[in-house]
């Protein structure tokens, strides 16, 4: 029997309510499918930061290290400065583990309701390959007062170390700055990504988003390095999009797409747009993927402290998540169900939660996606 074993951080608000649903179909799918999954469950959250002042441990990190996989719930808190957890938890674990992928697939399920009118399930089915660590969400950057003043910005990846040493004169006004970087590395690495998900999905267009026409340095070094790419895959049409642009055609003509590869920030513009028109944010799975190490799946929705305790909360992206981690690990009959299961739920519309129009609870949801596996 294969087995795996799963970091499980179910982090903060709503997080621990949804991913232990999540944790509930895996369970059921691996008994059904005949694999073994060990969670290994980790405390890092708002209370533990409040707690004890840590966020991440190395030695808990060199453990993960030799999981298959990390399921995270959710994490951001009121009582924690805002981007404390964000920073020291999520991203920290996406650096840690060169987690350069940001997958969302924007698909709508039957039985879900689109905003958008007359838009079918079949007309909105498409992936959005997120470059998830460079770009403007480096995170260097600093302010600068009147006069003369220096500043040292590092970045340390696992593809490179960088250094920028910045002399800098305001001559009246304070001033704060900000530095993206993309590296050639990096860059071509998630647009193969992009291209090779194109080939195992059998579609035939890779839309690349960018705004070049303005942030003509950075994006111009994007768009060569996509041609350069998109040389060795002829039998794939590309295309270019404006980010302003592509979020007016998301609204006008989401058939259209079938591939999507974009920078890391518009990458995190674009798709809460996506998760909309797939029905909102209760339905949005993402993974943070790194193809020959550790990968993070999660909901994309936030914590929801005000929902916290009370059962509410809308699971299905979690479990989506559960499904996506699934077909990472190679399981993908084992995720193909679990989709089969919560489009199930959905189609029949008896068990929904508030933000679909129901009155079902959080558990409710997940029982009944039990329910439907157990059937199979």
């Amino acid at each position: 029997m294969t087995k795996y074993r799963i970091a499980l951080i179910p982090g903060d608000g709503i997080g621990p309510e949804v991913i232990a649903e999540g944790k509930k179909v895996i369970d059921i799918v691996s008994e059904i499918e005949d694999f073994q999954v060990d969670w290994v469950e980790y405390p890092f959250s708002a209370d533990h930061y409040l707690e004890t002042g840590e966020l991440l441990t190395e030695d808990s990190l060199k453990e993960m290290e030799k999981m298959d996989a990390i399921y995270l719930g959710a994490l951001g808190d009121p009582r924690v400065k805002p981007g404390i957890l964000e920073k020291g938890i999520l991203l920290a674990l996406r650096f840690y583990f060169d987690q350069f992928v940001n997958l969302r697939p924007v698909r709508l399920l039957k039985g879900v309701e689109c905003p958008l009118k007359d838009k079918k399930p079949e007309d909105i089915d498409f992936s959005v390959v997120r470059e998830n660590t460079e770009d403007f969400y480096v995170g260097v950057g600093g302010h600068a007062g009147k006069g003369k003043s220096k500043d040292v910005l590092e970045i340390e990846r696992n593809l490179y170390n960088v250094r920028f040493n910045l002399d800098i004169e305001v001559d009246r006004d304070e001033i704060a700055y900000q530095l993206g970087v993309l590296s050639k590395k990096g860059t071509e690495r998630v647009i193969r990504y992009a291209f090779e998900l194109a080939k195992k999905k059998n579609k035939n267009r890779v839309t690349s988003v960018d705004k070049a026409n303005v942030l003509t340095d950075i994006y111009g070094f994007w768009r060569e390095i996509f041609n350069e790419v998109a040389g060795e895959y002829p039998e794939i049409e590309t295309e270019f999009n404006f980010v302003d642009a592509i979020t007016m055609w998301f609204i006008r003509k989401p058939e259209w797409y079938q591939i999507i590869v974009t920078p890391n920030m518009f990458g995190d513009i674009i798709t809460d747009l996506g998760a909309m028109i797939q029905g909102g944010l209760g339905l949005a799975p993402g993974g943070n993927i790194n193809p020959s190490g550790v990968s993070m799946f999660e909901p994309i929705h936030g914590s929801a402290p005000k929902y916290k305790g009370k059962n509410t909360a809308n699971p299905i992206a979690t479990i989506w998540a559960g499904a996506m981690m699934l077909e990472e690990l190679g399981e993908k009959r084992a995720a193909d169900l679990v989709i089969e299961a919560i489009e199930g739920v959905l189609r029949e519309g008896k068990v929904r939660t508030r933000d679909l129009g129901g009155t079902s609870k959080t558990s409710e949801v997940g029982d009944e996606i039990v329910g439907k596996l157990k059937g199979k």
